[in-house]
């Protein structure tokens, strides 16, 4: 897949409540996320991955495909059903006034911090093993900025056109080059309280 053809996937915006909560489950979001990883999966295979059992692999992939995240693969033969991701990037819009929505966008985005946290904590056990190019690579910072709301939104923007050709390499395995390995990117934009002086 192009970088052209991969920018005109549609992004899944997230602005229902249910559909916020059926993603905000560690299973789901293990099992989307490792379709976006390794592509096509059955059930037994993403069960195998996932570290459960087939047939809860099975229900959790269904209902991804109640809400839109994941639907059926094209079969190599009669005897598998592998699944797939709709789209490689979900956002869910400013839950504004509605108490529904802003409280099912709470509960998705604790449990995507939760996840990253874990995998942080897992990275920390294994970093000394790793080769040096790599253990360099990984950890996490901090960065201070005054910012407008614009602003933020324009770096938002700069940061997923930098991401772009990257992403491009999920869906299209040809592009990735000799020792390239899947990262998982969280990113945390929290504004802080406003100073005393109104700033």
């Amino acid at each position: 897949m192009s970088l052209e053809s991969w920018r005109n996937r549609p992004r899944q915006v997230l602005n229902d409540p249910a559909t916020m909560r059926a993603f905000a489950h560690p299973v789901r979001l293990a099992l989307h996320e490792l379709l976006m990883r390794a592509g096509a999966t059955t059930a037994a295979d993403a069960a195998r991955e996932v570290g459960i059992s087939q047939a809860l692999a099975s229900y959790h992939l269904r209902q991804l495909a109640r809400y839109g995240f994941v639907e059926q693969a094209e079969a190599r033969d009669e005897r598998e059903r592998p699944w797939k991701a709709t789209s490689l990037t979900q956002e869910w819009p400013d839950a504004g006034t509605d108490h529904e929505t802003s409280a099912a966008r709470g509960l998705l985005e604790q449990v995507m911090a939760e996840r990253a946290m874990g995998r942080l904590a897992e990275w920390h056990e294994r970093r000394a093993d790793e080769p040096d190019a790599w253990r360099n690579a990984g950890g996490i910072g901090n960065s201070y900025l005054y910012v407008t709301p614009d602003e933020l939104n324009a770096l938002d923007e700069a940061v997923r056109h930098l991401l772009e050709p990257l992403m491009a390499r999920i869906a299209d395995p040809s592009e990735r080059p000799e020792g390239a390995r899947p990262v998982v990117l969280t990113t945390l934009t929290i504004p802080l309280p406003a100073t005393e002086s109104g700033d």
